[in-house]
């Protein structure tokens, strides 16, 4: 008797074993399943990016330069903007004014404005003054923030 009990009992404990390494995997089976699907729903449905915003599909390494003034006097461009524990695709190595834009991927041009930089920066480009004056390659150009920069570039701005 005492025999035949000692068997049920290993018998249950190698049946609740089983349930139990049965239902983690199919815990398992429906997070990855459940992840995967989410990842392809989110793909399928968002919208695409309209050819007119796209710069680059593959990658893209420029060098604007850009120099700030306030009442005539020019302000330093501080070495290493955009450079740290994330390092940003628009950011300085130096304090020469020039600006590095490396993108790998799907470059838009939302990603390349100015104001992007100075986002990078911390810095509200109205910090410097009210009265501003902007020109790219020596031609006045009134977009300020939404200026999409291209590569070797000239973009000065003075405030007054």
């Amino acid at each position: 008797m005492r025999r035949t009990g000692r068997l049920e009992e290993k018998q249950e404990f190698a049946k609740q074993r089983a349930m139990r390494r049965v239902t983690k995997i199919a815990l398992i089976a429906v997070v990855v399943g459940g992840s995967v699907g989410a990842f392809v729903w989110y793909l399928a449905s968002r919208p695409p990016v309209p050819e007119g915003e796209i710069v680059s599909r593959n990658e893209l390494h420029w060098h604007p330069e850009l120099a700030i003034y306030v009442k005539g006097v020019k302000q330093e461009i501080p070495a290493d903007i955009g450079i740290g524990a994330v390092h940003q695709p628009i950011h300085t190595h130096d304090a020469t004014g020039t600006l590095h834009l490396e993108f790998q991927g799907l470059v838009r041009k939302h990603d390349i404005t100015l104001g992007q930089f100075f986002k990078n920066w911390g810095r509200d480009m109205q910090s410097f003054g009210g009265n501003v004056k902007m020109t790219v390659d020596g031609e006045e150009n009134t977009e300020f923030e939404n200026y999409v920069m291209q590569d070797k570039d000239k973009v000065e701005l003075r405030f007054e």
